[in-house]
């Protein structure tokens, strides 16, 4: 399996919080649901058309519990991803946790970045990241995603914890697309392409 990571970032790369005021209010964080202003049909149609190439989610231990206590509430049967978020297989990474509520689960524990690489090596389409961005940190360390789904947001929230913060790996990575919302959302999809390279600008004639 592809692993992916879809993940929602203001424009100042804050992660905490998207969905809404009460979502993650660890370290007194109070500006949580700056996403939702933003959303729209069309980054719904895009992040439901994600969500179908899954056949299964990796969650870090706060965006697990999140998870199993919203999406089995909504009952719109219109909702394009409940049916998915609640059936497909879920990896739980945690020390702590020893049993799942929101089933399928599964807990990985220990060396959590070997047992994802051996579910990599399992057949099946895309196992994927949502939101969990300590966990997202620690397997961009272990070069094991392959695929960002990167949602930007047009706000600075200004405090908040940050996908990519200072000290982390650095990583070269290839645009596969990107659009624009009518909302005002900016949908990137990279792909990981190995180490960053350096230069120094000499003028345009040197330029592809």
């Amino acid at each position: 399996m592809k692993l992916t990571l879809t993940e929602f970032v203001s424009l100042d790369g804050v992660s905490q919080g998207p969905g809404s005021p009460e979502e993650d209010t660890s370290d007194g964080f109070t500006r949580g649901g700056w996403l939702v202003p933003y959303m729209d049909q069309t980054f719904i149609r895009q992040a439901a058309e994600w969500l179908g190439q899954a056949d299964g989610l990796l969650l870090g231990r706060r965006t697990y519990d999140a998870f199993a206590r919203d999406w089995p509430q909504i009952t719109d049967p219109n909702d394009p991803f409940t049916v998915l978020m609640n059936s497909l297989p879920k990896f739980v990474a945690s020390r702590t946790l020893t049993v799942g509520t929101w089933n399928p689960t599964t807990i990985l524990s220990a060396d959590v970045a070997a047992q994802v690489a051996e579910l990599k090596r399992q057949p099946g389409r895309e196992l994927q990241i949502h939101g969990s961005a300590r966990l997202a940190q620690s397997l961009l360390a272990a070069e094991l995603i392959d695929e960002f789904r990167i949602v930007v947001a047009p706000v600075i929230v200004g405090v908040g914890r940050r996908l990519f913060p200072d000290g982390g790996p650095s990583v070269g990575l290839r645009l596969v697309s990107s659009q624009t919302t009518p909302g005002g959302l900016t949908l990137q999809v990279y792909e990981r392409a190995g180490l960053p390279t350096y230069a120094t600008y000499t003028g345009v004639s040197d330029l592809p």
